[in-house]
C-alpha cells in the first residue's frame, strides 16, 4: 500500500500542476485596499435620522454625501476588487 501511494505522489509531481499559490502579496494588498475604500463608502452612507422622528431633515437624508461621494467610492472599491482578483502576481 505504501509503494502505491508513493508512485502516486511522484506521478503528481511530474505531472506539471502549478503548485504556487492563487494570490501574491500586492493582490492582498489590492483587495485589503478595495475594501476599506468600500467600508469607508458604506460608512459615508450611515445616519440621516432625526432625534425627533416628526421631524424630517431633508438636506440630511438627501447630502451630497450620501448620494454621490458614498456610492462613487462603493463602486471604485469594486474596481480596485476587481483589478486585485486579475492582477498577475510575480
Amino acid at each position: 500500500m505504501a509503494t502505491v501511494h508513493s508512485k502516486s505522489t511522484a506521478k503528481n509531481a511530474n505531472s506539471g500542476i502549478d503548485q504556487s499559490p492563487l494570490f501574491g502579496k500586492s493582490n492582498y494588498l489590492f483587495m485589503l485596499i478595495g475594501a476599506v475604500i468600500i467600508a469607508i463608502g458604506m460608512l459615508l452612507m450611515v445616519g440621516g435620522k432625526s432625534a425627533d422622528p416628526n421631524q424630517f431633515n431633508y438636506n440630511e437624508v438627501y447630502s451630497k454625501t450620501r448620494l454621490t461621494v458614498a456610492p462613487i467610492l462603493i463602486v471604485l472599491g469594486l474596481i480596485v476588487e476587481i483589478y486585485a482578483i486579475f492582477k498577475k502576481s510575480n
